[in-house]
């Protein structure tokens, strides 16, 4: 059956049947303290077949469905380890990341969650054209011929296709596919660009969005339609394509570490994860707070595969027709998900500094109305102060909220450091600082001085400090989380307790399949990093040249 999902100018077809908006749990529990709007948790994901279904009237929530506290208020973050999902759904929705869009499995991604792609943009694109490679943009819509010419890729992709049948009220000659990535019309270009030896290499990179007909959707991490960027290269020798997709992956792995504070583990994909149409796929696995891998970033090495179904020739120096050698790799706002799956807690969001929207809020605290404009200027004075030195910090003097509520709140949206100045901060010249990485009274220092040099260094040395800290965490959490296993028993046994399972694997394709059906667990990579002395396979007991990582997977 072909889902149609009609718009005024053209029809998308969709392989796949429509599914659920988004997947998630819809038990309620006692959640956690801050006071936020209807939860993604809480909404209903019911919506029917048609993408441009009337939206039904918004039935009210029944007493015995609100999420309380003691106290009686309303709507509170699910604590983390009572129900992973519903807190990451909550988070998404109270730290105003993303929203729901009104077509089934797509989001709104919100000022807040998009200043994070943008921090992320911002470093990236920095190191691709350090690198060599410039920007540009390929169109959204494809030829289904063009996915149709490499056998393995049209077979990976058919599934998720979205495809245009319609358009301007007239039935198209030919099928139109939803950009679901841009290998086919990228080799299509190519091919009319490279004729010799000197138009190569060819590095190009675009930042665009992707649609894939997810069956099963989650905020940031598997929706209908993302945002990524996506590199594509081509070469004169397999060795230089092979040497690009090394760099690249490393470029992501810098990233992850560097900026994210997420301590992925760099590898080959097995055969059977490899990229349709790619030779080899290289990837940056990433152990979420519920101990699920998340696939993070991937660069493939595509050898020949799409130039010579694209026939995209070169005349090498002995004029001789050659086919290309090619790359592509790609980061998505799926990073997003994972920065918020590694790093959060009952709270809410913890933002490394290097990636935070905001890296300091300042909040001023009065009672009394002759205390209001002291504290106020104070407070703006300290703004400008760090503003000058490049740092993103949000004052927030607004009158409709306690400053209780405004700890909270800005603990939630993960704001690396708080600035809290009263009126006897303003006579001894000092404030107080709190960190959001370490709760409660050890996170807060008092006293600090408000003389511009001191606490300029004085905050720049807290957020490399929280930097580092939350990467800390992350490593540590993970290193706890890996089993080294020598048997299938113990993989079994390892994946069953929610860990990672690392141990030497020499067997075929179909004894890896036997894994994923028996235990759920893939294989998430052959690492990079791999222990000397000799291996013998979990499995099959043969001898064995790598280890690799089974889990669960996002």
């Amino acid at each position: 059956m072909v889902v149609s999902l009609r718009i005024p100018s053209f029809t998308l077809s969709s392989i796949r049947h429509s599914s659920p908006l988004f997947t998630h749990s819809r038990h309620h529990y006692q959640c956690y303290r801050y006071p936020c709007k209807p939860l993604l948790a809480s909404i209903s994901s019911d919506f029917s077949t048609s993408a441009t279904n009337k939206e039904k009237p918004k039935q009210p929530i029944k007493k015995e469905e609100k999420q309380q506290t003691k106290s009686g208020q309303e709507n509170y973050i699910t604590p983390l380890s009572q129900d992973f999902n519903a807190w990451y759904l909550d988070v998404i929705a109270s730290a105003e990341l993303a929203d729901y869009g009104p077509v089934r499995g797509t989001m709104v991604i919100r000022p807040y969650g998009y200043a994070i792609w943008e921090a992320i943009q911002d470093y990236l694109n920095v190191k691709f054209k350090e690198t060599g490679h410039s920007n540009m943009y390929f169109p959204q819509f494809i030829p289904y011929s063009f996915i149709e010419k490499e056998a393995s890729h049209v077979e990976g992709f058919s599934p998720e296709l979205a495809v245009v049948t319609i358009g301007g009220g007239k039935d198209l000659e030919e099928k139109l596919v939803v950009r679901p990535t841009s290998e086919t019309i990228v080799n299509h270009m190519f091919t009319q660009w490279i004729h010799s030896y000197r138009d190569l290499p060819l590095m190009v990179n675009q930042w665009a969005n992707v649609t894939r007909w997810e069956m099963r959707t989650k905020p940031f991490v598997r929706t209908l339609e993302f945002l990524w960027q996506e590199g594509h290269t081509a070469h004169a020798k397999p060795e230089e394509a092979e040497k690009e997709a090394l760099q690249m992956i490393d470029i992501y792995t810098k990233f992850a570490y560097e900026m994210a504070a997420i301590p992925v583990v760099t590898g080959r994909k097995s055969k059977a994860e490899t990229f349709a149409g790619a030779s080899r796929t290289y990837t940056i696995e990433a152990m979420m707070g519920d101990k699920k891998a998340l696939q993070a970033g991937t660069s493939h090495n595509l050898g020949q595969n799409f130039s010579r179904a694209f026939g995209t020739q070169f005349l090498d120096e002995n004029t001789q027709l050659q086919h290309v050698w090619q790359t592509s790799w790609a980061i998505s706002t799926r990073f997003i998900g994972g920065i918020i799956m590694t790093h959060g807690d009952d709270a809410g969001l913890r933002l490394p500094p290097r990636i935070a929207p905001v890296q300091v809020v300042i909040v001023p605290i009065w009672k009394k109305d002759d205390e209001k404009n002291g504290v106020l200027a104070a407070a703006s004075s300290v703004e400008k102060a760090l503003k000058t030195v490049g740092i993103r910090v949000k004052l927030d003097d607004s009158e409709q909220r306690t400053p209780g509520w405004k700890f909270n709140f800005w603990e939630m949206k993960g704001v690396p450091l708080r600035i809290e100045i009263g009126p006897r901060d303003v006579s001894s010249g000092t404030l107080v600082v709190s960190r959001r990485d370490i709760p409660g009274k050890q996170g807060k220092v008092f006293g600090v001085s408000m003389e511009p040099s001191i606490l300029e260094a004085y905050v720049k040395e807290k957020l490399d400090e929280i930097q580092s800290s939350l990467l800390e965490k992350a490593v540590s959490f993970r290193n706890s989380n890996i089993v080294d296993v020598s048997s299938y028993d113990e993989l079994k046994e390892a994946i069953s307790q929610g860990k990672w399972a690392r141990g030497p694997w020499s067997a075929s394709d179909a004894e890896e399949l036997r894994v994923k059906n028996e235990t759920g667990a893939t294989i998430r990579c052959f690492p990079f990093e791999q222990p000397g002395g000799i291996k013998t396979c979990l499995m099959t007991g043969n001898p064995a040249e790598e280890v690799a990582i089974f889990a669960k997977s996002y």
